[in-house]
């Protein structure tokens, strides 16, 4: 069993930039690959980003460019730095294993709005 709990949303305007963080109750190391996924209202549940454990990683064409996965083995945490942020980013951020995934935290809200 392992949770996760994400931190780091808030409400930013277009252009913005934010930084999402995930802590793993236990090591993501022996879980593998790591992913932020998003939420958007009234849509399903989207992949935004994968992390292997060697550090590649992969990008959904919606934020190719403008978004960063990293993660850190040693701290079990995975990030994600969000820069040209747009209104069509706002939604609940998640982070779980890539494949298949464990339960879901609470996420955190993200709203880029003027």
């Amino acid at each position: 069993q392992v949770e996760f709990v994400e931190s780091g949303g808030g409400l930013v305007q277009p252009g913005g930039s934010l930084r999402l963080s995930c802590a793993a109750s236990r090591s993501i190391a022996s879980i593998g690959t790591m992913a932020w996924f998003r939420q958007a209202p009234d849509k399903s549940r989207e992949w935004v980003a994968r992390v292997t454990v060697s550090g590649i990683t992969n990008y959904a064409a919606s934020v190719e460019g403008r978004f960063t996965i990293s993660r850190d083995n040693t701290k079990n945490m995975v990030h994600l730095q969000m820069n040209g942020l747009k209104p069509e980013d706002t939604a609940i951020y998640y982070c779980n294993s890539h494949f298949p995934a464990r339960s879901w935290g609470q996420g955190t809200q993200v709203t880029v709005s003027s």
